[in-house]
């Protein structure tokens, strides 16, 4: 078991999260071996459909057989019941969209990794205050850029990584790194439904190897 600051610098050194969810357990498996193929360590699997846990065990029982330097976190969990059920599954860390302080005193009370979603420096100081030592800035569509750099002066130290529409281009990737941003979350834009849908792999695998590079030179 890695622990938190491990978590923690495995993130910052990718400089990139990758996060998806799919109904389809082989589908799930298969993106998985597509990112770690790509050079990927860390993934976020997020809790959005009926499927999510019985995928995510699968997830694990493929990290276990076949990919064992991987760390699989779990996004999307909004609530203890849900941190209970995945943290009990084998998750490696938790990511919310949200700042719920049951699920970070579960998350404390397992010595677990939280990753809250913010939009406001209230809620930046709430999870801070919770035991928040990477936060989520979230929808960063929405909030962009500008908004790390206007308040991160307000929360010295704190690591910042904006996830929901972080774009897969030069522009928008230096953009955060600019910014201040210790690393970025990369979904639909990554990986696409369209790539899911149709199993387009070989695409996925070179979108994650640009988004890779995109972040290296970006930082």
């Amino acid at each position: 078991m890695k622990t938190k600051q491990e978590i923690i610098d495995g993130i910052i050194s990718q400089g990139m999260l990758p996060l998806f969810f799919h109904k389809s357990k082989e589908v799930t498996l298969d993106v998985t071996r597509t990112l770690y193929k790509a050079g990927i360590r860390i993934i976020e699997y997020t809790n959005r459909g009926e499927a999510a846990l019985e995928n995510f065990k699968a997830l694990k029982h493929l990290q276990k057989t076949e990919l064992p330097d991987l760390l699989l976190g779990i996004g999307t969990i909004k609530t203890p019941a849900d941190a209970n059920s995945f943290i009990e599954a084998g998750a490696d860390f938790i990511i919310a969209p949200i700042v719920n302080p049951e699920v970070a005193e579960i998350a404390k009370k397992h010595n677990l990794v939280w990753i809250p979603g913010c939009m406001t420096p209230t809620e930046i100081y709430t999870a801070q205050h919770f035991g928040a030592s990477l936060i989520k800035i979230f929808p960063a569509n929405i909030l962009g850029p500008a908004f790390v750099s206007s308040i991160k002066e307000l929360f010295p130290g704190q690591l910042f990584m904006p996830t929901g529409g972080v774009e897969l281009t030069a522009d928008n990737i230096s953009s955060w790194f600019r910014a201040g941003v210790c690393a970025v979350g990369m979904g639909s834009k990554l990986i696409t439904k369209k790539a899911m849908e149709n199993q387009e792999y070989d695409q996925l695998y070179n979108d994650t190897l640009k988004a890779i590079d995109l972040v290296q030179t970006s930082r």
